[in-house]
């Protein structure tokens, strides 16, 4: 990241009104939402805290969501769609036009890139390579021990601290699921993808004995795509148990003949109904994925995550305590902690529910109510598309059931 950057002349003990942990989406979505240039506005200073390379670090991945119009960040789209295609075991394909909503990608590394731009340019957003070491509560805000790149121990104190870092271990939850993929950006011999239509889901996988499985097929150009193999099921594959199941999405379904392995990704996003604290402390607080900025039901993070830094940037420049927002409604995530419990028990068939909704709703109204966007009435009507004996069962059944941690 180029934005300004401390060097070794730097003084033992920093300062900075906010300080975030972390320079991924959630981190740097942030940085973005405090930097100013305006006369008379209050731009609070940032310190942007950003692991050496190394382990802590995450590897290039990408991110995908939809909106409507223009966004903060369409610089960084690599590509965008507005038709959307589920593909059922068996049986006729499912066709979406989402307008007014576009489905779009971005890549980490533009993502990085656009963002280290314009902090380049903020007299109030600094970054410093460190790895965080402790967090303390102290009078008016909080002291960070750090570790430079340097080799000089530092401490910072700020007001108000931001961390993003994932949590070590999924809290107790009802019930967690893992969607867990591996995926190849791919460049084919011959033109082979519908560069305006998106395949979202492509159940013509070989399905788990537990959870489910599907295909996923962002094309950015006739020959070019990335291909993604994913899971939602309780255990992730062994390195060679995801190239195997690629490779038979690419050969055997997708038909796809010669091709060219630019890039790869793997993930895993865990979808549970686990509490995810938002305040850790009087001044300290979590964003993002750690703060529950994930959806659930689908693993989305990147729409989530915009509408906490929105809200937190908003306070902080009014003098607000920035607490954190919840990124989904409190109905949208009971819903959420019965569909993971319906799949997670068996009572519905992953693939027959998801292909039924989009069959039968309006896409753009899927994708509202899949972003917590819908109103009651407009839940109402989409919950009536699944089954409902097992929604129903299991929706009565989740107040009894203990929490436990994740094995």
């Amino acid at each position: 990241m180029s934005a300004r950057k401390l060097g070794r002349e730097a003084p033992v003990v920093l300062k900075a009104d906010v300080a975030v942990i972390g320079a991924g989406a959630a981190g740097l979505s942030l940085a973005h939402r405090l930097s100013g240039h305006a006369s008379g506005a209050r731009f609070p200073s940032v310190l942007v805290v950003d692991a050496p390379p190394g382990p802590l670090r995450p590897g290039p991945r990408t991110w995908c969501f939809w909106e409507a119009g223009r966004g903060r960040f369409d610089a960084a789209v690599r590509s965008q769609w507005r038709h959307l295609r589920v593909r059922p075991p068996a049986g006729p394909v499912v066709e979406g036009d989402i307008a007014p909503l576009r489905y779009k990608m971005i890549r980490s590394d533009d993502f990085e890139y656009l963002v280290a731009r314009d902090l380049a340019l903020s007299p109030n957003v600094r970054h410093l390579e460190a790895t965080v070491d402790s967090v303390e509560e102290v009078a008016e805000g909080a002291r960070l021990q750090m570790s430079p790149s340097d080799g000089h121990h530092r401490a910072l104190h700020a007001r108000w601290v931001f961390d993003t870092r994932p949590l070590g271990s999924i809290p107790a939850a009802r019930t967690t699921l893992l969607q867990h993929f591996h995926g190849w950006f791919v460049r084919t011999a011959r033109p082979a993808f519908d560069c305006g239509t998106a395949e979202l889901m492509d159940f013509r996988t070989a399905q788990p004995c537990e959870g489910l499985s599907f295909g996923y097929v962002l094309p950015t150009g006739p020959r070019e795509a990335l291909v993604e193999y994913t899971e939602f099921s309780p255990q992730v594959l062994t390195a060679s148990g995801y190239e195997a199941a690629l490779r038979r999405y690419v050969e055997d379904v997708l038909s796809l003949g010669d091709l060219e392995i630019v890039a790869t990704e793997t993930g895993l996003i865990p979808m549970t109904d686990a509490p995810m604290p938002r305040r850790i402390g009087t001044s300290v607080f979590r964003i993002g994925a750690a703060g529950g900025a994930t959806r659930p039901s689908t693993g989305y993070t990147f729409a989530g995550l915009q509408r906490q830094t929105r809200a937190v940037a908003a306070a902080l420049r009014q003098g607000r305590r920035p607490v954190p927002p919840a990124a989904h409604s409190l109905r949208a995530r009971t819903m959420d902690s019965v569909l993971l419990r319906a799949l997670d028990s068996g009572r519905v068939d992953g693939p027959d529910l998801f292909c039924r909704l989009f069959a039968r709703v309006p896409a753009a109204r899927l994708l509202r109510f899949l972003d917590g966007r819908t109103s009651l009435l407009e839940d109402l009507a989409v919950g009536r598309h699944a089954p409902v004996g097992p929604m129903l069962r299991t929706a009565l059944e989740l107040p009894h059931l203990p929490r436990r941690p994740f094995a």
